[in-house]
């Protein structure tokens, strides 16, 4: 199987239900205000009903204690088939315990939008192994939940992603001001209190020429890192002539780690097979003026150390651990346009 044959799942409609699963850190019985935030931030903008799953608000010693429990609740949100969708409370950083639960043929008989970031990463590999695609995207208590209500961009990448099935077309940067800003979330009051923006730069097209077209695959480049070598890690099917993209976490690794990672995919034999790069606004509480030192890491191991000179890289764009984030769909046909500084989904996310 190759990335053109994903299965798209059905669109998303007002009136839906969608399960809201904790497959990582158990955020909900945690922070509980905070995840019903994101609730009803998510029912009230999209005219969704948000479901519980038995597991999803259990408490965090719960949580990580039980593994198999986690993927359960995804697998009861696949099989009823009064829920049309599925999205992650939130990250972490132990989904890699999921691998030997996942049950990839009811993932494949019962293709759901599923959406999440960071440590979902994974169970987006467990969908890219079962053939179907899913959604990089906003997970409930962080994006949706977003303090004062979610930002017009992320609002607008999830209704063109999500809920229409025509061809998404051009990614707009977004030019209202980004945030990684802290407030403790288990601080009542702070949950309604905008957090403060950082003017938006344009994308870098760091290098390329002409238009590379290419299906995306990619997520948190850690827990890429911690994906190879496991059944989920794609064969080199996956990788041909496709665009990765790529994103830091909040734990903000350093630009000599983000080489490290990236020589680790060239050894893999995936850097060779791509078309282009996208690369997220670097994640965690670092100084934007050493965005660019990123770029240049990019570039190190890319063109100086690899030979690859020739294919696009698109840094500083809005996903991953950056607020508000787009969505990205796996699999979707892409293309980055050196010469007019454009990336283009050319087609749908969704069927009807």
């Amino acid at each position: 199987m190759s990335l053109d044959e994903l299965i798209k799942p059905k669109m998303l409609r007002a009136g839906d239900t969608v399960a809201a699963v904790s497959l990582s850190w158990g955020g909900p019985g945690t922070i509980r205000e905070r995840y019903e935030i994101g609730k009803q931030q998510i029912e009230s903008t999209f005219g969704l009903r948000v479901v519980e799953m038995p597991n999803t608000c259990a408490s965090p010693e719960f949580v990580v204690n039980n593994p198999q429990a986690r993927v359960d609740d995804l697998n009861a949100a696949l099989a009823d088939p009064n829920i049309a969708g599925i999205v992650s409370t939130i990250g972490g950083e132990d989904s890699i315990r999921l691998l030997p639960f996942f049950d990839y043929e009811l993932i494949a008989r019962n293709p759901k939008v599923f959406v999440g970031y960071s440590d979902t990463t994974v169970t987006h590999y467990a969908f890219l192994k079962a053939g179907v695609s899913s959604f990089y995207g906003p997970s409930v208590m962080s994006g949706f939940a977003e303090n004062g209500g979610m930002h017009r961009y992320l609002v607008d990448s999830v209704r063109r992603t999500l809920f229409q099935s025509e061809p998404i077309g051009e990614l707009q940067p977004n030019r209202d001001g980004w945030t990684v800003e802290l407030l403790d979330w288990s601080v009542p009051e702070n949950n309604q209190q905008a957090r403060q923006l950082t003017p938006s730069d344009e994308w870098r097209f760091a290098q390329g020429e002409g238009i590379a077209t290419g299906r995306l695959i990619g997520g948190c480049i850690e827990v890429l890192d911690w994906l190879r070598g496991t059944e989920l890690w794609p064969t080199l099917d996956y990788w041909q002539d496709a665009i990765l993209f790529i994103e830091t976490s909040e734990e903000a690794p350093p630009p000599t780690v983000v080489v490290r990672m990236l020589r680790s995919l060239a050894a893999c034999g995936v850097l060779e097979r791509l078309r282009g790069i996208l690369f997220g606004r670097p994640g965690g509480q670092i100084d934007p003026s050493t965005f660019e030192d990123y770029d240049r890491a990019l570039l190190q191991a890319v063109r100086d150390e690899f030979g690859r000179d020739e294919i696009p890289i698109v840094t500083g764009m809005d996903f991953g651990h950056t607020d508000p984030m787009m969505t990205l769909p796996f699999g979707a046909l892409a293309e980055i346009d050196c010469e007019a500084g454009e990336v283009r989904l050319l087609e749908a996310g969704v069927c009807p």
